[in-house]
């Protein structure tokens, strides 16, 4: 028969091990809810990134048609990209475990590579929104040489007018036409380079970002190829971060896409396939503002235009009609010629007053959408290591 000692042992035993498991169960407890925790945290964080993506792009999609594609509303499109941006550039902080894992390092590595070349585009936007204010000073010349209150409009007015108008026609010219008497005049603004940048293989754009061999339409294709949903398995495999990665990535294909149908760029072909799948909520909006910008370039007016900004288009009305006025004018000018070039003049001030306004603060932010990116950039770099990835 046992003694009691031992009993008195065994039993302390007993306890310390039964002890032992109750701590171990209760740890893998409190681990396993503060997984689930994380895990419907993330969830969160990402079911909420698409909302606010839908809800940004909502609000552009149901615009009027003066407004959309106006300064204003490009400005609230790079605005609402830059917040989409920034939101995606948290999860992916907040993620850094995963998105180093297959399959997600893949796919952001592709992420990078299509930002990289976003970059180009971002140059290409703003050598165009330089294009406008040449444009915008060739305007002005003509409303001061017009709009003089303080005598009768002369000859000598009209023919000032005249060749402001026909140097803003040349200016407005198909960037297409490599030889356009704009693209040469502009080589003398401040810059001057070596026979060897005249050559057709090395000739420059007019504000030297971007080469003259360079293609806003083929960018925006490179940018396009491979870019597909996320599989069933990819989704299951990281928490659907790969759902947000593609959201971003076909935010980032739209907003360019935008970018070069509105504003004067190299190359600007807009045949661009672009389809979402219906199951992401922000696909609605996105899909009826791709199909309202396409009707808009298919319109017969527009076809031919330099790019689809507002402001352009009005610009092409308004100085159309006053060429012709100015070239059909005989002195002394009767009281209706007279009030039509008041009229025309009324239209040219609100143009030039929204270049004024305008202008600056939309290439500050195609400037921060560049700055973004190549911070974004360089943090998935360091997510990724920067030795696994291959683009370098």
């Amino acid at each position: 028969m046992p003694s009691t000692e031992n009993q008195s042992s065994s039993a302390a035993s007993s306890f310390s091990s039964f002890g032992r498991s109750l701590f171990g169960i209760r740890q893998e407890q409190v681990h396993s809810v503060e997984v689930s925790h994380e895990a419907d945290s993330c969830n969160l964080e990402l079911g909420s990134f698409q909302k606010r993506v839908t809800d940004r792009f909502h609000d552009l999609s149901v615009v009027s048609d003066d407004e959309l594609l106006s300064i204003d509303w490009m400005q609230k499109l790079l605005n609402a990209f830059i917040c989409c941006h920034e939101e995606f550039r948290a999860i992916m902080l907040n993620n850094k475990e995963e998105v180093s894992k297959p399959p997600l390092d893949r796919m952001t590595s592709e992420f990078i590579e299509r930002s990289v070349k976003a970059l180009d585009i971002c140059n290409a936007s703003r050598d165009g929104i330089e294009n406008i204010r040449m444009w915008q000073k060739h305007l002005e010349i003509a409303s001061c040489a017009l709009g003089s209150n303080k005598r009768p409009l002369s000859e000598g007015q009209f023919r000032r007018a005249r060749k402001a108008l026909m140097d803003l026609a040349l200016a407005m010219l198909d960037e297409k036409e490599s030889g356009s008497v704009f693209s040469q005049r502009h080589r003398s603004f401040g810059r001057h380079s070596s026979s060897k940048d005249h050559s057709p293989g090395h000739a420059r754009s007019h504000s030297w970002s971007v080469s003259r061999s360079w293609s806003a339409a083929k960018q925006l294709q490179s940018i396009a190829n491979n870019l597909v949903p996320p599989r069933a398995n990819d989704i299951a495999a990281n928490s659907r971060l790969s759902v947000s990665v593609y959201t971003m990535n076909c935010v980032l294909l739209f907003v360019l896409w935008i970018l070069v149908a509105a504003i004067p760029c190299q190359d600007r072909g807009l045949n661009l396939h672009f389809s979402v799948p219906r199951q992401f909520t922000w696909s609605t909006p996105v899909t009826l503002l791709h199909e309202r910008i396409l009707e808009e370039s298919k319109k017969r007016e527009r076809r031919n235009s330099s790019g689809l900004l507002k402001e352009i288009y009005q610009i092409e009305v308004t100085t159309r009609h006053l060429t012709d006025l100015v070239d059909s004018a005989q002195f002394p000018l009767t009281e209706t010629y007279k009030l039509e070039v008041e009229q025309d003049l009324k239209e040219l001030k609100l143009v030039l007053e929204a270049f004024r306004d305008g202008l600056d603060p939309l290439e500050c932010l195609v400037r921060e959408v560049f700055r973004k990116i190549v911070i974004c950039r360089t943090e998935g770099l360091d997510s990724l290591g920067a030795s696994n990835y291959t683009g370098q």
